[in-house]
């Protein structure tokens, strides 16, 4: 997976969340300030006009230029916690021109660590780790497993699917959620929401170019 790779993936993910906004203000609405797929659009929108215009000869300094991006131009939360992840793949990923599936774990563990330590969020929590964390886990089973690079990405997109789906079951412990206690139970956490669209953003670039190896 190259740098041009990396960019589509970017651009795939402006597109969806731009086609879910209303969606994830929706799930926002219920449980935050109803604007999580307005704030999100907005950024990666300002993503592919920053992309456009700027020099990305890796896929580090894609994902570099991604996560800076998003925390200059999205509000509350969202902006410091995907810009944190986007930021730490990219410091995992390094300088190489070209990143392989364990590459590509290793990164996302790396953003999972990042949100962790940011949001002082852990599992159970109804948040994106919800959904990043066992997708994270799913991914790097299926690299030690030595499972094809479809397969694993499969796992990925299933596992944060679930995840994401298990937090309408949850009572949310930290952010504005946590305010409406037993109320926020019976609610999908819409950045673990957002978390499964951009991990299937990924998936579906990847089975479009076949370029995964």
């Amino acid at each position: 997976m190259d740098a041009a790779f990396f960019r589509a993936w970017i651009t795939e993910t402006a597109a969806v969340i731009g086609e879910r906004r209303d969606y994830l203000t929706r799930l926002d609405a219920a449980i935050g300030d109803a604007d999580h797929g307005a704030n999100l659009a907005r950024g990666f929108g300002a993503v592919t006009g920053a992309l456009a215009g700027q020099e990305t000869p890796t896929p580090g300094a894609v994902l570099k230029l991604t996560g800076v991006t998003l925390i200059s131009t999205v509000g509350g939360a969202s902006g410091p916690l995907y810009g944190t992840a986007f930021r730490r793949a990219a410091r995992s990923l390094g300088d190489e021109t070209d990143a392989g599936l364990p590459a590509l774990a290793a990164a996302l563990q790396a953003a999972l660590e990042g949100v962790r330590k940011l949001g002082e969020a852990s599992e159970g929590d109804k948040t994106m780790v919800d959904a990043l964390a066992p997708a994270v886990d799913a991914l790097a089973r299926a690299v030690d497993d030595g499972a094809s690079e479809a397969a694993a990405l499969d796992a990925l997109v299933a596992a944060a699917d679930a995840g994401a789906e298990a937090t309408t079951d949850m009572k949310a412990l930290k952010g504005r959620a946590s305010y409406l206690g037993d109320r926020s139970v019976g609610h999908t956490d819409p950045g673990a929401a957002s978390t499964a669209l951009i991990l299937r953003a990924l998936r579906d670039v990847a089975a479009r170019h076949d370029t995964v190896r």
